[in-house]
Formats: structure tokens, C-alpha cells, sequence
């Protein structure tokens, strides 16, 4: 990748750097807010507007999934039109979404405004970060990032508590009401400070590879989140995740052809970039994954109010706050690999801590594990864009970004529905041992209540199945949820592995 050459529109004054820098933090608080306060809001909008578990499921997947898979695809059409003109349509898509998101009157209706809602976010993140490289250098650049990332890490601690006193107050509409406002913010900022750059080079967007990556991504979602309603073995199942492999195959040769391609490929014969790529993988499975199931838990299982959850939710994300930045000033003597996997170690313990607190166990229980799994996935997580740039060589920094954050967003998408459609399967295979005694029941009756049970739904599994109690169900949801507990530990070792294998040891870049 040549190095670019950027075209500026008239001077802007140094002091509209800070209401620049502003605009784009607040963009990044907004995102991780829409997406850890979607999940707390689920049970609520489960109460008010009904819908099936695969649907509601679709509220946080939809959002996750467009914005993972659009991430390469907005910086080239940053880099083509124009950063602040991408950045200000995206803010202003989101804020407008946000709106309608509030008096959405259905499920389903949520499930399509979050789809286009992950479009615009992914606009906004993608141009917004080009444009801060573009105002800020040297010293004052690292220090923008780091703001940056501190934001990011701001909306993911307290989104859960944010969110979950809006709806004790206001009901669960008023969390998108707020993100709207927010989002109305950065984007008046937006309009009145930030410059116009571009990349007088670009070639426009890779059309064959965006539509084969984000078909890929999309057909796999839909197969992996519907296979527990209708059978692995369904051919609505099996034909989905065909044609998604398939996809795959001509994403991947229609890429390595492309004279500029969205995703460059040769890239992964760098050892340590494939290592960095596993990072993201391993935080998913012990950290992401819990920002979703533990409030559907604490809320539909513990019977906690959306309040109490978010304060819950504090002891795992909290860390975040402090460990990456006392993680990256160790790197001086130990290795960036090395801190990653004894992170990865530290998570696993502590997710095998939280699997032993049983559903109604107390509240310390569950916050001294979730606070050590914190601690562990914060090592990793504030490493990791650092090591996207840096184990690769400098000519090709800016395409090795985009791969990482788009494997880091996509592969939160992917890893949710994988995660949900595993808890499915095990609270089936729980509940079919507690109906072993001989209670009738009809497979469908079984595999509804099964998904009512994996997302927390147990007042609505009682009703579905009103032979047994809300008493036996929630057991079985404890039972699943141990043994989940148990594959998140074991992807979560192997990502220690792969940490201490790829990036245990110091290497120049490109090796």
C-alpha cells in the first residue's frame, strides 16, 4: 500500500481540534451504548412487545453483524468522498434511527432499524477515525487514540448501568431517545469544526468483495441463531450455511485478484498478524459474550431489577478502565504476547470462579469472578490495536487496521450467535433430562422452551410449559450455563496458546 496523500480543505484553527476530538469520543460512547444497553433492554421489549426468542435475539445480532461487516467497506468510501461527509451522514442515520428506534412497534420492526442502524455506525467509526489521524501527529495523535479508546471503554462499563436506569425510570425507549441526543451532539460538533479530507488515490468501494464478506458473515449468523428453532440437520439450516462456505470461497478469490483489494490477503502470512487476529477471539468468548447473557441472567433467572443488573454488570467492565492502560506501560520489559496470554489464563479462572456460582447463589459470588475476568480481558484489550499495527510493516499499517477492526466487530457478531445457539443446545439437552420422569411434551414445546431458557426467559418458559416449575426451569438454565461456562474457558486457553505461540516473543514487523 503506497503511502496517501491527503487533500484538506481550508484551515481549520487549532483550538476546533478539542470540539474534533469531542465529536468523534462521543460517537465512540454512543456505539458501545446502543450495544451493551440493547442487551439489557431485551427482556423489557421481550415484556412489552412479545416476539420469539430468535427475534429478540436479532435486536443486538442485526446491529452487530451490518456494523462488523461494513467496517473495510465505510473507510473506502471515506477515503473516496470524504471523511467529515461520511462521518456527518453517519451520525446523523444514527440519531435518525435512534429516534425511530424508539417508537419502533414491533420486534421485527426493531430487528430491520438495527440492521441499517449497524450501517451507519459502521460509517461513523470507520470515517471518524480516519479523520482524527488526519488532525492530530506524533505525541498529540497517541494521546487522541488513547482518549478515544478510554471513550469506547467508557460506554462498555456503564452502558449496562446507564441503560438499566433509564429503564427503571423511563422504560426501555427512552435508552434510544438517549443515544439520539447524543448522537445529535457529536454530530453538531461535527458540522461546525471537523475539516474535509480524502485520499485523492482511492478507487472507490470493492463491490464483488463487499457483497461476498457481508453475504458470508450474514448467511452464517442467520444459519448458526435459526438452527436451534428449526434443526442443524433442517434443509433451511444446511442450505444456509452451504451457500455462506460458498460465499467464502469466492470472497476469497475475488480478493486475492483484485488489484486493491478490501481485504489484502497476503497480509496473513504474517505469523504475528494471524496471532494478533486471534486476540479479539479470545476477549469475545471471556468478556463480550458475558456483556450480553449476564444481564438476560441477572434479569430473567436472578430476578433482579434492569438496575440492579447494570450495577452487576459495573464489576466486569469497570476494569477495562484501568487495566489496559497499566497493561501497556509493562511492555517496556515484558512482552505484548506474553501479558496477553497470562490475561487470557487470568479470564479463564475466573470464568470457571463464575461458573460455580449457581443461580441464586449471592450477589459477592458473582462479582469477584466477574471482577477478575474484567481484569484478565482488559490485558489483551488495551494491547491489541497497537499490535494490528506494529507486527506488520509500516506501508501496510492502515489496511492491517481495517482487517483487525473488522475482525474484532465481525467476530463479536459471529461469536454471539454461536454462543447462543450453544446455550440453546445445552438448556435442550437440560431439559430434556428434567422431563425424563415422564412429564409429555412435544419436541416443538421442547425446543421453544429450550430458547426461552438459553436468553433468560424463564417466566415465559413457565408459561409455554406451565408443567413444570419456574423453580425446575431456572435450574436448568443453571445447569446450561455451567457447562457454557466450560467451552468459554476452553476457547478462551486456546487463545493464551495462540497469544504465547504467535506473540510471546519480540519480532520485527512482517514476521
Amino acid at each position: 500500500m503506497k503511502t496517501k496523500t491527503i487533500k484538506h480543505s481550508p484551515g481549520e484553527p487549532a483550538g476546533g481540534k478539542l470540539l474534533i476530538l469531542l465529536s468523534i469520543c462521543m460517537a465512540a460512547l454512543v456505539l458501545p451504548l446502543s450495544f451493551s444497553g440493547g442487551a439489557v433492554a431485551t427482556p423489557a421489549i421481550g415484556r412489552e412487545l412479545g416476539g420469539s426468542p430468535v427475534a429478540l435475539t436479532w435486536i443486538t445480532n442485526a446491529f452487530m453483524l451490518s456494523f462488523g461487516s461494513l467496517l473495510l467497506a465505510a473507510g473506502a468510501l471515506a477515503d473516496q468522498f470524504g471523511r467529515k461527509r461520511l462521518f456527518i451522514g453517519g451520525m446523523a442515520l444514527f440519531s435518525l434511527l435512534s429516534l425511530m428506534l424508539a417508537f419502533a412497534p414491533s420486534v421485527e420492526w426493531l430487528d430491520a432499524l438495527r440492521a441499517v442502524q449497524g450501517i451507519a455506525a459502521a460509517a461513523a467509526l470507520a470515517s471518524g477515525s480516519a479523520a482524527l489521524a488526519q488532525e492530530f501527529e506524533g505525541h498529540a495523535l497517541t494521546r487522541a487514540f488513547s482518549m478515544l479508546g478510554t471513550t469506547f471503554g467508557l460506554g462498555l462499563a456503564f452502558g449496562p448501568l446507564i441503560a438499566g436506569a433509564l429503564i427503571d425510570m423511563f422504560g426501555w425507549r427512552s435508552i434510544f431517545l438517549t443515544t439520539a441526543a447524543i448522537g445529535a451532539v457529536a454530530l453538531a460538533f461535527a458540522l461546525t469544526r471537523m475539516r474535509e479530507t480524502h485520499d485523492p488515490s482511492a478507487q472507490g468501494l470493492d463491490w464483488p468483495g463487499t457483497i461476498t464478506f457481508s453475504g458470508t458473515l450474514a448467511l452464517f449468523t442467520f444459519g448458526v441463531i435459526q438452527a436451534p428453532e428449526s434443526g442443524w440437520s433442517s434443509p433451511l439450516v444446511v442450505g444456509v450455511l452451504m451457500a455462506s462456505a460458498l460465499l467464502l470461497l469466492i470472497f476469497i478469490a475475488v480478493e486475492s485478484r483484485a488489484e486493491r483489494p478490501m481485504l489484502d490477503l497476503s497480509l496473513f502470512r504474517y505469523a504475528r498478524f494471524v496471532g494478533v487476529q486471534l486476540l479479539p477471539i479470545g476477549t469475545c468468548y471471556c468478556y463480550i459474550v458475558l456483556v450480553i447473557i449476564l444481564p438476560l441472567r441477572f434479569i430473567g433467572v436472578e430476578a433482579m431489577s434492569e438496575m440492579e443488573a447494570g450495577w452487576m454488570m459495573v464489576a466486569l467492565s469497570a476494569p477495562l478502565l484501568i487495566v489496559p492502560t497499566t497493561v501497556a506501560s509493562l511492555t517496556r520489559w515484558v512482552s505484548p504476547g506474553v501479558l496477553s496470554g497470562v490475561g487470557f489464563v487470568i479470564a479463564a479462572a475466573g470464568l470457571q470462579w463464575l461458573g460455580h456460582a449457581g443461580v441464586g447463589a449471592p450477589k459477592l459470588d458473582l462479582i469477584l469472578p466477574m471482577l477478575l475476568i474484567g481484569v484478565g480481558a482488559g490485558m489483551p484489550w488495551g494491547l491489541m490495536d497497537g499490535l494490528a499495527v506494529g507486527v506488520v510493516p509500516k506501508d501496510r499499517a492502515g489496511m492491517a487496521t481495517g482487517i483487525f477492526n473488522t475482525a474484532r466487530v465481525a467476530g463479536e457478531g459471529v461469536t454471539l450467535a454461536i454462543v447462543s445457539a450453544v446455550m440453546a443446545a445445552l438448556a435442550h439437552a437440560s431439559l430434556t433430562k428434567l422431563l425424563s420422569s415422564g412429564t409429555g411434551a412435544s419436541a416443538a414445546q421442547i425446543s421453544q422452551v429450550s430458547q426461552q431458557i438459553a436468553t433468560g426467559d424463564i417466566a415465559g418458559a413457565a408459561a409455554t410449559m406451565p408443567q413444570l416449575t419456574q423453580y425446575a426451569l431456572a435450574g436448568a438454565y443453571g445447569d446450561a450455563f455451567q457447562v457454557l461456562v466450560h467451552v468459554l474457558t476452553g476457547v478462551t486457553l486456546l487463545a493464551a496458546v495462540a497469544a504465547f505461540g504467535f506473540l510471546g516473543k519480540a519480532g520485527a514487523p512482517g514476521k
